[in-house]
């Protein structure tokens, strides 16, 4: 009896380890500091994205930073974010793709962002390549990823890839044409469309994993997020989710296991899905595609039909 019980509690502990950071996830944000749009400034953008990260009480979110946005007025909303105790990255100078610039090429424009970032605080050593492009091919990937530890960086990886930067251009371009905007459809369709994108990467992972890492969704420092982030947020928690900060999620062991594959357009658990022989058919949601948004945001009735 005794050494039942003691094998029950082994297969308990294990278990339990399995299942430390079931349904963990942190937030990050590219390409701030994002220009005005025809729905808000982006200081207007910026002030919407503290006040409701900090509403949640979320204890930290990552800024990625497009460096050539960066000017004395831009700056100062960049400081707003580190004011409030957020953190920024480098998402490269230009936004260029790896799989399009030579090493050399690439390099020059991570270091000039490098440099446009030295004056702020609450700057972390991680670098996300533009459109999740790693590089052309393996050898051209690699030879990145020694190229960011040179430079000091570490990948700045999403496990969970969207299309939430459409969404958010197609309510900007509504309001671009003076089309009513129902705004409660639109935040219904924003936050079931990132959910079913997040519950599809994590199955992935469980498949895959065989458990639930720690979580880094992709988000864009957009008008969608400044406007729906906080429902997000709440529907995450609803569902058994809590957020967690950038760091905390990249001290998961996939952070140190980097997939020899070409293939990490749509993240690091469907890169290490493709190592293992999934298929790369098998590992994009349906919604991260244009044709299939543009039909989905129509039936959802957001915005007014002409």
């Amino acid at each position: 009896m005794r050494d039942f019980i003691v094998r029950l509690f082994a297969v308990f502990i294990v278990c339990l380890s399995l299942n430390t950071h079931a349904r963990e996830i942190a937030l990050t944000f590219d390409d701030a500091p994002t220009p005005d749009s025809a729905l808000m400034t982006g200081t207007e953008r910026t002030q919407r994205l503290i006040s409701a990260l900090q509403r949640a009480k979320v204890p930290d979110a990552l800024f990625f930073v497009k460096a050539d946005y960066i000017d004395p007025q831009t700056a100062k909303r960049l400081q707003q974010y580190t004011d409030a105790g957020f953190h920024l990255a480098n998402h490269s100078f230009t936004h260029q793709s790896a799989n399009q610039l030579d090493v050399n090429a690439y390099a020059v424009d991570i270091y000039k962002a490098h440099l446009a970032l030295k004056p702020f605080s609450n700057v972390l050593n991680y670098h996300r390549f533009p459109y999740l492009h790693y590089g052309k091919d393996l050898a051209n990937i690699n030879q990145l990823q020694d190229l960011l530890a040179e430079l000091g960086y570490k990948d700045g990886y999403v496990t969970i890839d969207n299309f939430d930067w459409y969404i958010s251009a197609l309510i900007t371009r509504a309001a671009e044409e003076k089309r009513s905007i129902n705004y409660e459809k639109a935040r219904d369709f924003y936050v079931n469309n990132l959910y079913e994108a997040i519950e599809f990467y994590d199955a992935i992972a469980k498949k895959t994993l065989n458990r639930s890492p720690r979580h880094v969704l992709l988000l864009h420092e957009n008008d969608a997020a400044a406007l729906f982030i906080g429902d997000l947020i709440q529907h995450l928690r609803n569902k058994g989710w809590k957020i967690i900060s950038p760091q905390q999620a990249y001290k998961d062991s996939i952070a140190r296991s980097f997939p020899q594959v070409s293939f990490h357009k749509q993240g690091r658990v469907a890169a290490i899905a493709n190592s293992k022989g999934m298929p790369e058919s098998e590992l994009r949601h349906p919604s991260e595609n244009e044709n299939y948004i543009n039909k989905a945001f129509a039936d959802a009735g957001v915005v007014e039909i002409k």
